[in-house]
């Protein structure tokens, strides 16, 4: 049976913009956090493509992924992921091989088939809905950029070409997971917004999983909401921020991370705080002792290879001090930030 201290352990991060902020402190604050998460030791430190959502600030995510890169200097580095259909296979190639070649060794590219925003926003970068179900095929053309060059090759990634880029497969249902383990290729499910299909998506890809040059046995990520503070109490007011974010976005109306709040029952209605919770139930919430065993239990569940950390977190201060605290609940060898 997996153990906690086992699990590979990492970051993800939206550059959540605060309320009162603006995109600039959102980025100042995700290059201090990423410098903060390889001190503390973090596996990787990835930002995810979302489109037309005030919140989010990683929307240009290549562009993100070279100025955290560019300030670090071991953590591997990427995304969590690049939404394929909102891009020509050869445009990723082409982006993720500067990134590789001016950082080599640390870029990941994790590939998404959400278009990551709405209708009218699919329109507005020129993709179409409809071209989801190219996913694979546009998948299978990415990773031929990266491969080595050969005779009468019309299209080249340069750069790109020959070299080693990691790629992961990210879903939230089966359909992912079977193309992950068709492909041979890691899988991170997003379970820290998508729960619902959790266990039954990493039964799939690993019952079905195909052993590739990539891989020669499964290995898959799960995405866990972390909220850690010193005692309970605090942990759980922190929490309050993503709640509300949460919220927004059940109600259609996605805004700015808020500032935590004392009750949460006058802002919400009855099936509102269903909707939230069970989007939110792969999540962690407490002082480090109370967040280890809840990680525990989840290891022991899902058995995941990595786990990565979402903290939508208002006060920066204290997102840092919730990633330090949860390496320490992470890990039984105590881990300073120094």
């Amino acid at each position: 049976m997996k153990q906690l201290d086992d699990v590979k352990i990492s970051v993800l991060d939206l550059c959540p913009i605060v309320e009162g902020g603006t995109a600039a402190d959102a980025f100042r604050d995700s290059l201090d956090l990423v410098r903060h998460a390889e001190r503390l030791g973090y596996e990787r430190y990835w930002v995810a493509e979302h489109h037309n959502i005030p919140g989010v600030a990683s929307a240009a995510t290549s562009v993100v992924i070279g100025q955290l890169a560019a300030a670090t200097s071991r953590i591997r580095v990427g995304a969590g992921g690049i939404m394929l259909p909102n891009h020509a296979p050869l445009v990723i190639a082409e982006q993720f091989g500067t990134l590789a070649s001016l950082f080599p060794g640390r870029i990941d590219l994790g590939l998404g088939r959400a278009p990551g925003g709405d209708q009218a926003t699919a329109k507005a970068l020129r993709r179409y809905f409809q071209e989801v179900d190219s996913f694979p095929v546009d998948v299978r053309e990415l990773q031929g950029y990266f491969r080595p060059a050969k005779p009468g090759r019309l299209v080249r990634a340069i750069p790109g070409e020959g070299l080693d880029v990691p790629i992961w497969l990210l879903g939230s249902s089966d359909f992912g997971a079977r193309l992950a383990a068709d492909m041979g290729l890691p899988y991170a499910f997003a379970s820290h917004f998508a729960p619902d299909h959790l266990f039954d998506s990493l039964a799939i890809y690993r019952e079905s999983f195909v052993p590739s040059e990539t891989l020669d046995r499964p290995h898959a990520m799960i995405g866990v909401n972390a909220f850690v503070a010193d005692t309970d109490e605090a942990a759980a007011r922190l929490f309050t921020s993503h709640q509300q974010m949460i919220l927004h976005l059940v109600r259609g109306r996605p805004g700015l991370l808020p500032p935590p709040v004392d009750d949460l029952e006058r802002l919400w209605t009855p099936p509102e705080r269903a909707a939230v919770e069970r989007m939110t139930r792969v999540t962690v919430v407490g002082a480090p002792e109370t967040v280890r065993a809840r990680l525990q239990s989840l290891v022991n569940a899902a058995q995941p290879d990595e786990m990565i950390f979402s903290g939508h977190i208002y006060d920066h201060a204290a997102r840092l001090r919730s990633y330090e605290l949860l390496m320490q609940a992470c890990r039984t060898t105590p881990v300073a930030a120094g």
